[in-house]
């Protein structure tokens, strides 16, 4: 029984953006909810159409050359409305009742960061309440209001899948389904390797291993939440209902009892930067980044790793390809000196914990195969390489060739 106290269950969905991509995608999505409608109650998180979020990026940056983090939410957040309002409209034709929200009218309250929010806590009054009025509630991803500031929030590139997973987590939803133009997670992406197979069961600790390291499918912050309120995923296509797609939960009881370390997935950060900040501790190179990307409104990135070396502090970061290109350009600003390199990952993640046979394994063919590469990182369940960028798609062929 979920939160309403009824026995009709509870179904979050989340549309990314190439499933609403235009007019005819918008209604079909809705037959789509529209049918579920019968059996459930439906809660919708949608992103921006398509490439508008991006559209709306390159618009802020042909105005300013610093765009404000606070007026680019303000910005950002539209795609998202005019998604939900549509899909309303489209739903209230077919005589689906509806209603559409904003991140803050849904009661997402953040902290108070621009474009890299992250969310404090819910409280959904007006969604539960168009629930109870037999209402498919649909929300606007990727945003929430500070309760401090008073200020719009974005939750950063992706975070749809958050308000998505949060909402599920709220109100005890049965599952939480992530819809998207795939057919679920692959071994690799399908754009670089062909022969990539599907991966119908995963739990959270592959998944959010994998999108860490740089797989598209979620964000890994929403893998994360999951993981912590044992939050159902199910990854699969809009466009077939019946799909198998990808299911993600704790593991079950009997089933893989004992170690694994196969080869699971391969995944990339086609762009990360190396920052090494000369002749400065990893406080201090903290500090000083802080600083910069406060004073030129640039969002904080992922951080990779962080080591002293004799030079200074060895930073590996990456983010959406705006941020990267705004730390490219800014980083002569610093009060330190900062070398920077463009790089990208390539990851190797295993079904459990690494082994020595493993990466033994990788190091032979990538030998085999004279492919060399700047450093190679070690985690829990994951081998990592950083490359030259332009070995990118050869070194993910050949690492998933070991599968």
């Amino acid at each position: 029984m979920n939160i309403l106290g009824t026995q009709r269950p509870l179904i979050v969905q989340k549309y990314g953006g190439a499933t609403l991509a235009d007019p005819q995608k918008i209604r079909a999505v809705a037959h789509r909810i529209c049918e579920k409608s019968q059996t459930h109650h439906l809660i919708i998180a949608v992103s921006a159409m398509g490439q508008t979020t991006n559209q709306l990026i390159d618009l802020a940056q042909q105005v300013s050359n610093n765009p404000s983090r606070r007026e680019l939410d303000m910005l950002l957040t539209t795609g998202e409305r005019i998604s939900m309002a549509l899909l309303s409209m489209a739903l209230n034709d077919l005589n689906c009742p509806a209603i559409s929200f904003t991140g803050s009218q849904a009661g997402i309250l953040t902290d108070d960061s621009h474009v890299n929010a992250f969310i404090q806590d819910l409280k959904p009054q007006r969604v539960e309440q168009s629930l109870r009025e037999k209402k498919v509630a649909v929300i606007a991803g990727f945003q929430g209001v500070s309760p401090v500031t008073k200020e719009i929030t974005t939750l950063g590139r992706g975070g749809t899948d958050t308000t998505a997973v949060a909402m599920a987590a709220y109100f005890k939803a049965e599952r939480c389904e992530i819809l998207k133009d795939v057919a679920g997670v692959f071994s690799a992406d399908p754009k670089l390797v062909a022969n990539a197979k599907p991966v119908h069961h995963l739990n959270y600790d592959q998944l959010l291993e994998m999108t860490f390291w740089g797989a598209k499918v979620l964000h890994y912050r929403s893998v994360e939440l999951a993981r912590n309120r044992e939050v159902v995923l199910y990854i699969g296509p809009a466009s077939d209902s019946l799909s198998a797609g990808t299911l993600v939960q704790k593991p079950l009881k009997g089933v893989n009892m004992f170690e694994s370390s196969k080869p699971l997935s391969v995944n990339s950060h086609e762009t990360v930067l190396e920052l090494i900040l000369e002749g400065v501790k990893p406080i201090k190179a903290m500090e000083t980044l802080q600083w910069l990307f406060n004073e030129k409104q640039i969002a904080f990135p992922q951080i990779l790793k962080a080591m002293p070396t004799s030079e200074g502090t060895h930073l590996l970061v990456t983010g959406p390809l705006e941020v990267m290109r705004a730390i490219e350009k800014e980083v002569g600003h610093a009060s330190v000196k900062i070398n920077l390199k463009r790089y990208s990952t390539v990851t190797m993640t295993s079904s459990g914990s690494t082994s020595s046979q493993l990466y033994d394994q990788l190091l032979k063919n990538l030998d085999k195969n004279q492919i060399m590469f700047h450093e190679l990182l070690v985690s829990g369940m994951s081998v990592t390489l950083v490359i030259e960028q332009e070995h990118r798609d050869k070194v993910v062929q050949v690492i998933h060739g070991m599968m």
